[in-house]
């Protein structure tokens, strides 16, 4: 089974997935649309997923840069590379920040 797996990822790392990467707007839309019709989530949260379509947008930006100007993938471009991960933290605390906030508003029912 061992050998299996590896050659599973063996076939799997042949792939490519600019395809795949690509496509997968097309269901984190279909994600938002139906976030933003929840009434019961805050803007925080909601503008937190929304943030994280600016960080793809971004990180699509970077890498043609780092790629133009230092011919070199984004990954190997430290401070453009960090960049790019900084707005993915960024929607990661708006998002929690939602949650705590959703969270702090909810009323403890104690029996």
């Amino acid at each position: 089974m061992n050998n299996f797996f590896l050659k599973s990822l063996e076939k799997l790392a042949t792939f490519d997935n600019t395809v795949l990467f690509a496509a997968s707007i097309i269901p984190y839309s279909i994600f938002l649309y139906y976030l933003y019709k929840i009434k019961s989530v805050n803007r925080l949260v909601k503008a937190g997923f929304s943030l994280t379509v600016f960080f793809v947008f971004i990180t699509i930006i970077l890498s043609i840069l780092s790629l133009t100007y230092y011919d070199k993938t984004l990954v190997e471009v430290d401070h453009l590379h960090g960049s790019a991960e900084f707005f993915l933290t960024l929607s990661d605390f708006v998002i929690l920040f939602g949650f705590i906030k959703i969270l702090n508003n909810l009323e403890v029912n104690n029996s």
